[in-house]
């Protein structure tokens, strides 16, 4: 772990992802399965620790020995694991991803209740959200109770400490018992958030246009919001602050599986800006900063798995220096 620097606390969900040993055939026509750890907050808590920033995940886990694995794994790459807790009255969730020829995913997931959705308000570490310059969360944890309280009341302690609340949106429609219900928690903490980051998917789901245009993605802009981001897969992303707006492209690469692009993007960002939020006002420098999160979140589709593909730094930079936009 980074030795000084801005704390980025991660809260959410930390799973088990089975990704198949081969792309485009379902999940019965699999013929094997790659045992990955995964789960959005904890990819980004992850990719900031590997780019050299300072980490901490906050979740439940299955008193089990995936649990174990996986609260290792944080430990292992760089990541404070003091905010989570073990429930050994349920398992930790379990994912299975298949991949499609071109290599996005679709999930089956085994929740029913899995632990993550049981953390309690009165088992955060609330002195470890305190720490936090940046708090980062996701909407899973606000699909059933206690969690979701508990995800509230992290909000409110980090928003009193003063932290910059990181928003990404990270639907999956399967979990929630309807679309219409997903939206209504989705956007019911939409105007705390400091930086939102929505998916093209996302995006078409929250505002119903497929065509991206600037005039919607305006529509979803609060009057607290720093910095809104949408995600174009392979294409990059758009930007969109109160003075400036704009696209930063990505570089062309190969995808095997797209597991943990957009955290890598996410984790990114949040280590380039903790220890200096005035990027979020300089248009040219963001634009370094979106651009270097781009190539993290394209190096992150070459390889199976997300936290496995997550890059360190000198890899970025490599690419950074001889890479054109796509």
């Amino acid at each position: 772990m980074a030795s000084d620097g801005g704390l980025v606390a991660c809260f959410g969900e930390m799973l088990i992802d089975f990704v198949p040993t081969v792309s485009g055939v379902s999940l019965a026509e699999a013929p094997g399965f790659l045992k990955a750890a995964g789960g959005a907050p904890a990819n980004v808590a992850i990719a900031v620790a590997r780019l050299g920033g300072k980490a901490a995940f906050l979740g439940k886990l299955g008193e089990d020995e995936f649990g174990r694995m996986l609260a290792a794994i944080l430990r292992e790459n760089g990541v404070d694991d003091g905010g989570v807790r073990f429930d050994d009255g349920a398992r930790t969730a379990l994912a299975f991803v298949t991949l499609r020829g071109d290599g996005e995913r679709e999930f089956m997931f085994y929740r029913n209740p899995s632990a993550d959705m049981l953390l309690r308000p009165d088992e955060l570490d609330v002195d470890l959200i305190k720490k936090a310059k940046i708090f980062h969360y996701g909407s899973i944890s606000l699909i059933s109770e206690p969690c979701r309280s508990a995800h509230m009341r992290a909000m409110d302690v980090a928003k009193a400490a003063n932290a910059l609340l990181s928003y990404d949106i990270n639907l999956r429609l399967p979990l929630w018992s309807s679309p219409e219900e997903a939206k209504t928690w989705i956007m019911s903490i939409w105007d705390r958030a400091d930086i939102i980051k929505v998916s093209d998917v996302e995006f078409e789901f929250l505002t119903g246009d497929s065509t991206m245009s600037d005039e919607t993605a305006m529509s979803l802009y609060h009057p607290n919001l720093k910095l809104l981001l949408l995600t174009l897969g392979d294409q990059g992303c758009k930007y969109y602050t109160k003075n400036f707006h704009g696209t930063v492209g990505s570089i062309s690469v190969k995808p095997v599986d797209t597991t943990g692009a957009g955290d890598a993007f996410v984790g990114a960002l949040l280590r380039k800006i903790v220890d200096d939020q005035s990027v979020l006002q300089d248009e040219k420098r963001l634009r370094e900063v979106l651009r270097f999160s781009n190539i993290c979140g394209a190096i992150t589709t070459t390889k199976k798995g997300a936290i496995p593909s997550l890059p360190k730094e000198p890899e970025v930079l490599a690419l950074l220096k001889g890479a054109k936009e796509c």
